[in-house]
């Protein structure tokens, strides 16, 4: 009589499910994180192109370049989830069966959203005293800082948002699981 490994059964065969190209929350953070890039491609070469030819320098580059790179970072976080771009630790998840892998990423879900969610209200703290203080950059413009702040608690609830509807989906699987289980 042949015995077979429990690892090779259904439950312990890796369940990567495919990228959700998200809802409208994500698409908009990736548009919004094109444009921003292709702002920052477009302000980068006029940047050269008017040192190489004029020999002067846009002072508008190296700012709206931050700006610009702060909101690329933080509106791509939603995106990043949404299409499992982050990092993952499988050395652990392969070893698992199914229903432990999914209670995992329960679990993983609910700390990653509580997380965000403390950043969140940080963020927002900040950026709510950003505007009623009135701090402008030490710049020759002298953006108000409640302006290129603002993308950060955006990019942090559009990730919270999304955290959420895969929290929802991931309870929905583990769900499924034990009711399979029960059959």
């Amino acid at each position: 009589m042949a015995t077979t490994d429990p690892r090779e059964s259904d439950e312990h065969v890796p369940e990567i499910p495919p990228p959700d190209a998200g809802g409208w929350i994500e698409r908009a953070c990736q548009f919004l994180c094109n444009a921003a890039l292709l702002a920052m491609v477009v302000i980068i070469g006029a940047e050269a192109l008017a040192r190489s030819t004029a020999g002067i320098a846009l002072e508008l580059a190296d700012e709206l370049g931050g700006y610009l790179l702060v909101a690329i970072t933080f509106l791509s976080l939603p995106v990043c989830q949404s299409t499992r771009a982050f990092h993952q630790l499988d050395l652990l998840q392969h070893r698992l069966t199914l229903r432990a892998r999914r209670i995992s990423t329960v679990i993983f879900d609910l700390l990653a959203l509580a997380f965000s969610a403390v950043v969140l209200w940080q963020l927002s703290r900040m950026e709510w005293l950003s505007w009623i203080t009135g701090d402008v950059t030490p710049t020759e413009w002298q953006t108000p800082l409640w302006i290129p702040r603002l993308v950060m608690p955006l990019g942090m609830a559009a990730l919270c948002a999304t955290l959420l509807k895969k929290l929802v989906v991931d309870f929905r699987r583990v769900d499924e699981t034990s009711k399979a289980r029960a059959r």
